[in-house]
């Protein structure tokens, strides 16, 4: 992106250049001292004080609302934080671990909604535990998915299932792509991941934030699609808005990048939406307080994940 330096007219610390450039490539490395003489150096420390910033602020917003409901998503969010974020930080093999338990859990809940028979809620677990696995080790193997999806038809054929064979087969192969595989590139981003996790998280709360204040005008009100009347136009401007914002801040801003957190989070919320419609259901689960179950609130990293990995 083109300097801005010395447009403004201005010196010192009102150069609005000077600030536009710093914002841009500064590289947000920061040294966190520890007990014992031990101090940690990088990104990773930039990005740590970030999220403690944001949590405070937002308890602070919180609390001046009074609203329970808002109470409950916050200390979520406050225990999800480190859940999330010390894997990552630890390095590569945690993050691996990491995967396999949210793809676990979100095979768990995926297959209670589509109704899946045990054979092939089996063969998405053990797709859970290999994927993130591959891409730790082999990464080059994510490259079969789609070999693998249509391996998931397996069961039905070896079963002879003629009546619900298709319909079986259909949501094993997108439940590994759409699960197993997606929470994979969270090994494949690595470096990368508590970032693209951030910026997704900060992406949906700005989407609530610009459908909220934007419904005073016609076209914000407009549903991006009738299986979530709450998606709208204003919506996807706030998500759109808050993720270019997020990303200046944090240093990473892309064009891919934006695309792939505003767009992807919010196509990966549709397509929970679809699932639940189908079921019947509000919520994929009832266990995170203030949001219902894992699926909903990765449903947008889904697709996040792998965009980030193909655009960014």
């Amino acid at each position: 992106m083109p300097s801005l330096s010395g447009l403004s007219g201005l010196s010192g610390p009102f150069d609005l250049g000077h600030w536009w450039d710093l914002l841009l490539h500064h590289d947000r490395v920061l040294t966190l001292v520890l007990p014992f003489g031990l101090q940690v150096e990088g990104r990773g420390v930039f990005l740590f004080y970030v999220t403690l910033a944001v949590l405070a602020l937002g308890g602070l917003a919180v609390a001046a609302t009074r609203r329970a409901e808002l109470r409950r998503r916050w200390t979520t969010w406050v225990l999800i934080a480190p859940v999330v974020g010390l894997p990552i930080w630890a390095g590569r093999p945690t993050t691996a671990v990491l995967a396999v338990l949210l793809a676990v859990l979100a095979v768990r809940e995926f297959v209670l909604l589509v109704r899946l028979p045990r054979p092939e809620a089996l063969l998405l677990y053990g797709l859970a535990v290999l994927y993130p696995l591959a891409a730790w080790q082999w990464p080059d193997l994510l490259l079969l998915a789609p070999v693998v999806a249509l391996g998931c038809a397996l069961p039905t054929l070896l079963a002879g299932d003629t009546e619900y064979g298709l319909e079986r087969s259909a949501f094993t192969a997108f439940g590994s792509v759409w699960l197993c595989w997606s929470i994979a590139h969270l090994v494949v981003l690595w470096e990368d991941a508590f970032l693209v996790v951030f910026a997704a998280a900060a992406a949906d709360v700005s989407a609530y934030v610009g459908g909220t204040a934007l419904r005073r005008f016609g076209w914000a009100g407009r549903p991006l699609s009738p299986l979530s009347p709450n998606k709208t136009l204003g919506g996807l401007a706030g998500a759109v808005a808050g993720t270019v914002l997020i990303l200046l801040v944090l240093g990473s801003l892309s064009w891919g990048l934006v695309l792939a957190v505003a767009l992807g989070g919010v196509a990966g919320d549709l397509l929970e939406s679809m699932l639940k419609r189908r079921a019947g259901v509000k919520d994929a689960g009832s266990w995170l307080p203030g949001f219902g179950g894992l699926l909903d609130r990765i449903d947008s990293l889904l697709v996040v994940l792998p965009l980030a990995a193909v655009l960014a």
